[in-house]
């Protein structure tokens, strides 16, 4: 039987380890730069979406953007026309630290292709968005409360 699922995971959890080393500095731990890389990418985006996009329910995403905003590395922000949502931004802290997170991503890419052509390369992206949108069909399901059927 294939493992593929334990080498995604085993390499999702290498990488993870490998970030939260090397962004402790910028007092980032625990997946939080995921979050980051975000809300600096969608400011004004929701809490909501974020957690949908990292596919993490509302309560550990909650916890991440609570530590963000106490390292004063992102904001919330409410809207006169909208006071239910809180807004997320980043600050100039945030800003300042996002380029640095990209960096260490295309490094991270750059040594997980390495040894692959290009074709190799489009073809494992293409087929892992294939495959993770087979998993977002089982984790919406989930995340409603329901259970799967094996």
């Amino acid at each position: 039987m294939a493992e593929i699922l334990r080498e995604i995971g085993m390499i999702a959890r290498a990488l993870d380890s490998i970030s939260n080393i090397e962004f402790k500095e910028f007092d980032l731990a625990k997946g939080h730069y995921l979050y980051l890389v975000r809300i600096c990418e969608q400011p004004g985006i929701i809490q909501e979406k974020v957690a949908e996009q990292i596919k993490v329910d509302r309560t550990t995403a909650a916890r991440a953007i609570q530590k963000l905003e106490q390292n004063e590395l992102i904001e919330k922000r409410l809207e006169p026309s909208n006071r239910k949502n809180k807004y997320l931004y980043p600050t100039a802290k945030g800003l300042e630290i996002y380029p640095q997170i990209l960096k260490e991503h295309k490094h991270s890419e750059t040594v997980a292709l390495y040894e692959l052509s290009e074709h190799e390369a489009e073809l494992l992206e293409k087929l892992l968005v294939r495959v993770r949108h087979n998993i977002e069909k089982d984790w919406e399901v989930v995340k409603k409360g329901q259970k799967r059927i094996y």
